[in-house]
């Protein structure tokens, strides 16, 4: 899939979530937000015919969380939302580690390929960094207004993402294995 066309159905749903707060409020945006985001997985299994276990996964947490927000009439549980989606990531990357499988390399295989030592030295970066996001995001959805933590989520939370795997960028150089170059055709 082209990349620029899967950013934005993974980025589509939010940007989507934040223009409908501020057009109707925070229960129809959060309505809106849960059908746009079952829209983009369906969008992105027709297109490649799978869809990432994460992007189910969160799904899945929207749907939940979206609904208490909705039902409840409460906006703590969507805001919570990516706390829950963050440790629960952590959670299962950790779990794997301590079962001796390394759950990401299966996630991200097809992007990079790495050694074994790297991968394992990458999930326990990603299990920290889930981990800080997820104790930031109750911070500031505890600490400040809804419309705070909402441009907080979308330019705290996405750059901070960006900046953690731009970082880790000499893992992957260090770490990655080369697929062999075919042999040259003789002369």
């Amino acid at each position: 899939m082209n990349p620029l066309l899967k950013f934005l159905l993974e980025l589509g749903p939010l940007v989507i979530f934040f223009a409908c707060y501020y057009a109707l409020g925070i229960m129809p945006a959060t309505a809106v937000f849960m059908v746009a985001t079952v829209i983009s997985g369906i969008v992105t299994y027709v297109l490649t015919r799978k869809v990432s276990p994460l992007i189910v996964f969160s799904a899945v947490v929207v749907l939940i969380f979206g609904g208490l927000t909705i039902w409840l009439n409460d906006d703590l549980f969507i805001k919570m939302k990516p706390t829950i989606y963050y440790f629960a990531v952590a959670f299962i990357l950790a779990g794997g580690l301590a079962t001796g499988r390394l759950i990401i390399r299966d996630i991200m295989d097809m992007a990079i390929q790495l050694t074994e030592r790297g991968w394992h030295i990458f999930t326990v970066r990603l299990v920290l960094f889930f981990c800080a996001l997820g104790w930031l995001n109750i911070h500031v959805a505890q600490s400040y207004s809804f419309e705070t933590w909402l441009w907080f989520k979308v330019w705290g939370f996405i750059p901070l993402n960006l900046l953690f795997f731009m970082a880790q960028m000499p893992l992957f150089m260090r770490h990655e294995i080369k697929a062999e170059e075919p042999p040259a055709p003789p002369a």
